[in-house]
């Protein structure tokens, strides 16, 4: 597990994908001429074959491997490189920084999360150096019930606040200490000025849950499952990297548009 994100369990590769795959790979003739052969006298053949040859089976699962992998990291940039997604345009999520920027981060996060915390440092200083990035947040609350509390009382400000003062909002509960939840949020929105009357008649709004299950169709979509993730120039970072990472793809997205020149 890294040192640097809070990660929900993901499913590893399995031995039945292997066989599946490795039948699949047998050609038609050599299954019609294997349709022949008595069954214990196959069982038999391939039993004395991977005996004497263990290190097939490790080549072929290292080969699956990196066909899923490949497969994968096509799929993730179907959606980071789609200017149009609901990554980049969508009236569920909230947008600080320059809105116009010609570089966009989008980060998924928990506010109880540890590791977001500590990238709140980074994300603010590329903010305070760069004026023209977007930083877009998408509530991801998978770590406590709070969590979720937290982000409903979030998306519910976007009624009333600007970016400048979500961003304030967003900085001032990421940095509160302990458990947060609906009390610690809705006392930051308090201290911000928030329309307080308001603010709990916009949390009841069908907007919220919408936000909040587009953030999570994409996240599985890309194969987040863990706080904070990001994208940086189309390119997928899992955990709090540190300031050098982002600011780094950032320049390279702007001399060749990719992460990595």
């Amino acid at each position: 597990m890294p040192l640097f994100s809070h990660r929900h369990p993901r499913a590893v590769f399995g031995a039945g994908a292997l066989v599946a795959s490795l039948l699949a790979a047998v050609p038609l003739q050599a299954q019609n001429a294997a349709d022949k052969l008595d069954k214990s006298a196959i069982e038999s053949i391939v039993k004395e074959y991977l005996l004497k040859n263990p290190e097939i089976i490790q080549e072929a699962m290292v080969e699956l491997q990196r066909r899923q992998s490949e497969a994968e990291a096509k799929a993730v940039k179907k959606i980071t490189g789609d200017k149009t997604s609901p990554l980049y345009v969508s009236e569920h999520h909230t947008v600080v920084g320059n809105p116009k920027g010609d570089v966009t981060i989008v980060e998924f996060f928990d506010f109880n999360c540890g590791f977001c915390k500590r990238g709140l440092a980074d994300v603010e200083k590329l903010l305070e150096t760069d004026k023209n990035v977007r930083v877009i947040f998408k509530e991801f609350p998978i770590l406590a019930p709070g969590s979720r509390e937290a982000s409903v009382v979030a998306l519910a400000l976007r009624e009333q606040f600007d970016g400048q003062k979500l961003w304030k909002f967003h900085a001032t509960l990421l940095n509160t200490r302990g458990t947060i939840g609906k009390a610690q949020a809705l006392a930051v929105a308090k201290d911000l000025g928030a329309d307080m009357k308001g603010l709990e008649t916009a949390m009841n709004s069908p907007k919220i849950q919408e936000a909040l299950d587009e953030s999570k169709l994409l996240a599985e979509a890309l194969g987040i499952n863990g706080t904070p993730s990001y994208i940086v120039a189309e390119d997928l970072v899992v955990g709090a990297r540190g300031f050098e990472a982002l600011q780094t793809r950032v320049a390279n997205y702007r001399k060749c548009q990719k992460a990595e020149c």
